[in-house]
């Protein structure tokens, strides 16, 4: 496999998992309700599937972010780690219904825009 797809392949499922991590959470906290310390609240979360679909997305993105750091480089690796900050606010205004303000959409611009540059700094001077 050559290295530029395995780069897209892994930050991709990367992505994918830290995605899923934060959906899941959202939605397992929005059917468990306001937190109450009880046992019924705590049952309630324990038993949501939502709250695994959350420890899948966790061991997943380490598993995948282990992998990646045996090749690529630490500094894209750790910006485009964060790549699912875009993703979980475009799946926030498509599903939940949430609005963006005008800086959420400026900072998700400057984490791609800082990415790009990373990884074009990284294929000109590679280590």
């Amino acid at each position: 496999m050559s290295t530029r797809r395995f780069y897209i392949l892994g930050f991709g499922a990367l992505m994918l998992f830290d995605t899923l991590t934060q959906v899941s959470f959202k939605l397992a906290s929005t059917h468990a309700g306001e937190f109450v310390l009880s046992t019924t609240w705590l049952w309630e979360v324990f038993f949501n599937p939502w709250i695994y679909g959350a420890v899948v997305g966790y061991i997943g993105a380490f598993i995948t972010w282990m992998t990646l750091l045996k090749h690529a480089p630490v500094g894209p690796a750790f910006a485009a780690s964060h790549l699912e900050v875009v993703t979980v606010l475009a799946i926030s205004v498509l599903y939940f219904g949430e609005h963006l303000s005008a800086m959420q959409v400026v900072g998700g611009l400057f984490i791609v825009a800082g990415i790009v540059c990373l990884s074009k700094s990284e294929a000109e001077h590679p280590h």
